[in-house]
């Protein structure tokens, strides 16, 4: 399943402490592009995800477990590091994927969750062959969620950066996610059993 579609560092506090992590979470843009969500403790296990906003896999791992992963971040239990990539050769996967990221690039931390949430659910379907993602609807969405950044998305200033780092990456397919170095499959894709990889098996009580 996790290989069906393929072949500054501002920081910003995420409106969704609910105490539990003192420091607060934190959504932090890294100078590759990638995005950091953790509480700044340190010691929680690392959540790699590998997504391409084109990938209708990588939307429904989103659809079903990003609830989840955003709650264990704010309970200090993972940290969660979101690496968009574009791993499609052929048209219109691979400018649909390219524009949305690039897009993506322009969006303030704090509104780059939303931001995430709008491009899964306008994705271009059918996939392989519908266009999508136009600029014009790209800065729309980034709009409806607080940002206004239409010069960037319309310019699409960062295509070069996020080509650059996307080159750097050896995945198999999208979805791919890692937790602490070590390659998920299923499980990622369903909420209990991704919350017992990241936070183990707690025993039980007698």
């Amino acid at each position: 399943m996790l290989v069906a579609c393929a072949m500054l560092a501002v920081v910003a506090v995420v409106g969704f402490d609910d105490g539990q992590a003192p420091q607060g979470v934190r959504l932090t843009r890294q100078v590759d592009g990638t995005m950091v969500l953790a509480d700044g403790r340190g010691s929680a296990p690392v959540l790699d995800i590998y997504e391409d906003y084109d990938c209708p896999v990588c939307k429904d791992l989103h659809s079903r477990v990003d609830a989840t992963i955003q709650r264990l971040a704010r309970e200090g239990k993972v940290r969660v590091v979101f690496h968009p990539v574009t791993i499609f050769r052929d048209e219109p996967m691979r400018s649909n994927s390219i524009r949305a990221a690039a897009a993506a690039r322009c969006v303030p931390e704090a509104s780059w969750l939303a931001f995430r949430d709008e491009l899964y659910d306008m994705q271009p379907a059918p996939h392989g062959v519908a266009s999508g993602f136009t600029v014009e609807e790209l800065a729309a969405a980034a709009r409806k969620v607080g940002a206004s950044v239409d010069e960037c998305v319309i310019s699409q200033s960062f295509v070069q950066a996020h080509l650059t780092e996307s080159a750097k990456i050896r995945i198999e397919g999208t979805p791919t996610v890692l937790l602490d170095g070590r390659m998920l499959g299923d499980s990622a894709f369903d909420p209990a059993a991704l919350e017992e990889a990241i936070i183990g098996d707690p025993g039980v009580t007698v």
